[in-house]
């Protein structure tokens, strides 16, 4: 496992203590949403994604972001990613999991935690079409575990796809993270997720009566039981524990062969520490940066009332140097 240089961890300003705060500011700074343009995909199986990009540089690097759950182009993450690209000349694009763009997909699955079919799909034909750039791939939250699955089983044969890779956040054990979200102030992310993955579980009923009960839907009070109703039913697991065992990433660490950081503050309300993997369990291919502080997602940096930028240009600074490697 390479070390994280010491220079490159993260430090939250005097000004914004503890992990819900730094998980919660972002929303107020989250800066302006750069111009992005909107290409659709149709998928193998009769559905779509839709796509954003930053305008296109010819021969430039392209950094792929895969977001979190419930979250999109919008995302503050993603805006002061596609930010920094903009202004250093890189390429971006944000792809959606179906469902996620606005508009909501024709098929009866969604998306998941461990969607490694649907990263490889992305990926293989974003090589496709940029095969003489380096081409690097992060995944926030959600979109990191899902990475992380894609990078664990595929090993060397992710290489050609990507140069390197980032999961920032990621809920490595799902079991670990969905229990600790049942738990005090936790519980108003819970509340949060739940609203939205209600809302688009019953309108999917809309277009495909019969896949659950809307009113057991509606009842459920935390991840465990919505997942047991809708995500693992829908993408092939038994149950919750199921899914949640077969798309955790963290058995996987071992086998990435592909560049990857793996970023995961230490006050995450989402993740706790305790669970976060050591040095002997991943590959030399994995980075682990385990900072203090950050909180989910959080990384905000500077004067009150802050700036996101600190996380755009870490990533640009891995990939740089693994790019050279």
């Amino acid at each position: 496992m390479a070390s994280a240089n010491p220079a490159d961890s993260y430090r939250a300003p005097a000004w914004l203590p503890g992990g819900h705060a730094q998980t919660l500011w972002p929303l107020l700074c989250k800066g302006p949403r750069p111009r992005l343009q909107r290409e659709r995909w149709a998928t193998p199986d009769g559905d779509f994604i839709d796509l954003d990009w930053l305008p296109h540089t010819p021969g430039a690097p392209l950094v792929v972001l895969f977001h979190g759950l419930e979250g999109s182009s919008n995302s503050p993450y993603a805006r002061s990613l596609m930010r920094h690209l903009a202004a250093i000349g890189w390429n971006g694009v944000v792809p959606h999991f179906r469902g996620c763009s606005g508009e909501p997909n024709l098929r009866p699955r969604a998306y998941h935690a461990g969607d490694a079919d649907e990263i490889e799909w992305i990926l293989a034909r974003l090589a496709a079409r940029h095969p003489g750039a380096p081409r690097f791939a992060a995944g926030v939250s959600l979109g990191g575990n899902a990475l992380l699955v894609w990078l664990g089983t595929r090993g060397a044969a992710a290489c050609p796809h990507i140069d390197a890779a980032a999961a920032i956040c990621a809920p490595l054990d799902l079991a670990a993270m969905g229990h600790h979200l049942t738990r005090g102030f936790n519980q108003v992310y819970t509340r949060h997720f739940l609203t939205t993955l209600k809302h688009s579980a019953i309108a999917k009923l809309r277009a495909h009566p019969g896949l659950f009960d809307p009113a057991a839907v509606l009842r459920a009070r935390n991840l465990h039981e919505f997942d047991n109703l809708v995500t693992a039913p829908l993408h092939g697991f038994r149950d919750s524990d199921d899914y949640w065992r077969r798309a955790s990433s963290k058995p996987l660490l071992g086998a990435v062969a592909v560049p990857t950081l793996v970023l995961n503050p230490r006050n995450d309300p989402f993740m706790p520490a305790g669970h976060l993997p050591g040095p002997a369990e991943v590959s030399p291919a994995v980075t682990l940066e385990q900072p203090a502080e950050g909180g989910h997602v959080g990384f905000v940096s500077g004067p009150w009332p802050g700036r996101l930028g600190w996380l755009p240009q870490r990533l640009v600074r891995f990939f740089t140097a693994a790019g050279k490697a």
